[in-house]
């Protein structure tokens, strides 16, 4: 019996060694590896737009006061069709869209050049240390002034030459430059002889409204040149919208008939289109002034009747 709880410690410990630990694996949910969360999208910039769903090329053109087919080909687009929500378009110029800004490097100056003034030669100081006149001067004869005169040349030297004292240079007359014309100098007329519907509110789509009976003539409320005659933008109907200098635009919607093209230069005052309804509950011309693509009063701009 001695003998066998003298074994006993020594056949449990053959077992520890003979039992290999089972291998512990957590199939829960937490043990799988978690992908990280993909960033973000960054905001578009500042030239750039992001489609949102039942956005146009053209509405997206018109709010930006760009030529659609500037947007298009800016960004490699073959048709309004393929534009798609969330998709980043540069809706400004490559080089304004990019914000970069040329850096003017200052011009290398060389070593300063030192001026002394050509007006009078210099007095001199003699050792008696009375000023005299420059040698220019005439001096009465005498043996100490021959000597002076003489002094290191071996000759007589000739009295220089008295320089008339110089005048200022005349400076020409430049005529004063003409100030070109500002954003602001767009020279404006009424669009219709119409009466006033609807003043500029948000509400009233970003402009006014001026009546009349269908047919009336809508004309070119400026100069400038026609970027888009169509149907494509919703709630505008027959619409023409004329790009002018300075970067304003004018929008002219509800139109029975188009009477322009686009790429066509118009002048201020030209029919351009018939006062008509489409897309709207009464005949009326809505009219726009856009600066930079975005709706100002065309009031402030329109000439008082």
């Amino acid at each position: 019996m001695n003998r066998i709880f003298a074994l006993l410690p020594a056949l449990l410990l053959a077992g520890c060694f003979s039992q290999a630990p089972a291998p512990s694996v957590d199939r829960g949910p937490t043990a799988q590896a978690k992908a990280p969360a993909a960033p973000a999208a960054a905001p578009a910039g500042p030239g750039y737009y992001t489609v949102k769903r039942g956005d146009t090329l053209y509405r997206i053109a018109l709010e930006h006061g760009q030529d659609y087919r500037d947007v298009a080909a800016w960004n490699n687009l073959t048709s309004s069709a393929t534009i798609k929500e969330g998709q980043v378009l540069r809706v400004a110029p490559p080089g304004a869209a990019d914000g970069g800004t040329a850096v003017a490097k200052p011009i290398g100056v060389g070593a300063a050049v030192e001026a002394k003034s050509l007006d009078k030669p210099a007095a001199s100081v003699a050792s008696d240390g009375l000023r005299r006149e420059p040698r220019a001067n005439k001096e009465p004869y005498s043996d100490e002034a021959y000597a002076r005169l003489t002094q290191g040349n071996g000759a007589a030297a000739k009295p220089a030459e008295a320089k008339p004292e110089a005048k200022p240079e005349a400076k020409a007359e430049v005529p004063a430059a003409v100030a070109p014309a500002g954003p602001d100098d767009v020279v404006w007329a009424w669009p219709s002889a119409g009466k006033l519907l609807a003043s500029f509110t948000d509400s009233n789509g970003k402009g006014i409204d001026l009546g009349g009976k269908a047919g009336d003539p809508v004309l070119a409320a400026a100069d400038g040149k026609v970027l888009y005659a169509g149907t494509a933008i919703k709630g505008y109907g027959n619409l023409v919208i004329i790009g002018h200098k300075g970067g304003f635009n004018s929008v002219y919607a509800h139109n029975r008939k188009v009477l322009v093209e686009e790429k066509q230069l118009v002048t201020k005052g030209q029919k351009i289109a018939e006062m008509g309804n489409s897309d709207s509950d009464a005949v009326k011309l809505h009219f726009e002034v856009r600066k930079q693509g975005r709706p100002v009063d065309p009031m402030t701009y329109l000439p008082k009747r």
